[in-house]
């Protein structure tokens, strides 16, 4: 939960350099979150439909923003610009590489600092 909440406050920050474990555990708790709040919606009879999910789809434009700019902080860590994130396919195996050791041109290495 920790590394959701710190995605969370930085929410729009696109500069400086993101862990792998930062990136996917906000990305599994957005995937949790979505998919409860979907449940809750069908308990209560909201959406008698079955279709898409009006809770969720609020939730994730609230966190549209920290999701691009933590993507973005992910490309920096493998020394690549923000606009990789847009390219589909190498954006997720750039998201899953491990990041530069030490410095690179995005900042301090994140481990560096969280050790």
């Amino acid at each position: 939960m920790n590394w959701y909440l710190a995605v969370l406050k930085k929410y729009a920050v696109f500069k400086g350099r993101a862990r792998r474990k930062e990136y996917w555990m906000f990305f599994l708790f957005n995937l949790i979150i979505a998919f409860v709040l979907g449940m809750v919606e069908g308990f209560l009879g909201i959406n008698p439909t079955g279709g898409q999910s009006i809770l969720a789809d609020i939730y994730q434009l609230a966190v549209l923003l920290p999701s691009i700019a933590v993507g973005i902080r992910r490309m920096h860590d493998v020394n690549k610009s923000g606009w990789f994130i847009l390219v589909p396919i190498y954006n997720l195996f750039l998201a899953v590489k491990q990041g530069d050791v030490g410095e690179n041109r995005f900042g301090p290495d994140p481990l560096e600092v969280v050790s």
